[in-house]
């Protein structure tokens, strides 16, 4: 008997005419190993790889779950050759002596993304002097705090952070959990607290603040040596995009089962984000991730997350767009 997930990726390949697109692996494929998290922008990553899209262009990928904070130790450590995480994350890795670079959007933030308070907090300037649970440095939910913060005139210096991931962190506040007053968190963690609006209420999201945009990168030294595997990563991105809009309802099913979210829970967190299409890419790439680079690098420095700003024109490289 087949199992839920097993079925579910036949129906799909057969609604959409995927046979063709998941022939019998080839003695040849690349072999590639991404690092996630269970981020609802990353979602296409996992339906590529489940619906046979990476198989489709010579790829044998392996998707390993890996905290934002220890992302950038297992590509060093040459466990993982690509990763997937937010912009601003790549200009930290690079200034921490990780040299890699990114080739493709992955997704933008419409509101998945937010700060947590609790009732009597009306405003972020409220913040000053309290306690905002938040991940560690290095990592998108401390870059939000900060930038939230100093769009409102503070500085992380200004409040207390207690480094927890953004699923405890969501957590925190639904439980009430005495001395913490805000959280930094996202989706689909950010929709439990929705659910619960008594645990506390959604203070600004990246509807207020639009900084949270995800991209694809890899080690220098693994895009010299497999140009055709980063494209074939990026074409079955894209094919995965396609994929969601031919039919939505058997991809949400198989990107929630992966975050052990049912096809209807993750349509709700996915409503939060948008996926990047190719064209959308092209033009990300053409000017808006130069500017924001510089811009969330200048942060970082005046935050000390990082010593100095990395060599900026290298973070990306667009060949595998076209």
């Amino acid at each position: 008997m087949m199992s839920t997930r097993q079925t579910l990726i036949a129906s799909l390949c057969t609604a959409v005419s995927l046979a063709a697109f998941a022939p019998a692996a080839l003695a040849d494929d690349t072999k590639v190993t991404v690092a996630i998290s269970g981020w609802t922008g990353f979602a296409p990553l996992t339906l590529a790889k489940e619906a046979g899209l990476f198989k489709k262009h010579g790829l044998d990928v392996t998707i390993k779950k890996i905290p934002q904070k220890d992302r950038h130790l297992a590509i060093a450590s040459g466990d993982v050759q690509c990763a997937a995480t937010t912009v601003e994350t790549w200009v930290v890795w690079n200034a921490n002596g990780v040299a890699t670079t990114q080739i493709f959007q992955l997704d933008k933030s419409y509101g998945a993304d937010g700060m947590v308070v609790k009732p009597g907090i009306s405003k972020i300037t409220e913040l000053k002097g309290k306690t905002v649970a938040a991940d560690a440095p290095g990592t998108a939910p401390y870059f939000g705090l900060a930038w939230m913060l100093k769009k409102n005139g503070l500085s992380i210096k200004d409040v207390k952070v207690v480094n927890l991931s953004p699923q405890a962190a969501a957590n925190a506040m639904i439980a009430g959990t005495a001395g913490i007053d805000a959280a930094m968190t996202y989706e689909p963690y950010l929709g439990a607290v929705r659910a619960k609006p008594e645990a506390g209420k959604i203070i600004a999201t990246t509807l207020d603040y639009p900084m949270v945009m995800d991209t694809f990168g890899c080690t220098p030294k693994f895009l010299a040596e497999n140009p055709k595997a980063a494209k074939g990563l990026a074409d079955g991105y894209f094919d995965a995009v396609a994929l969601i809009k031919a039919d939505p309802k058997k991809s949400f099913e198989i990107m929630g089962a992966d975050v052990k979210q049912s096809g209807e829970a993750f349509e709700k967190s996915q409503a939060y984000l948008r996926w990047q299409d190719r064209d959308a890419n092209q033009k990300f790439f053409a000017g808006e991730h130069a500017t924001f680079s510089k811009e969330a690098a200048d942060l970082l420095l005046e935050a000390g997350i990082i010593r100095s700003v990395p060599d900026l024109s290298k973070l990306a490289d667009t060949r595998f767009l076209k």
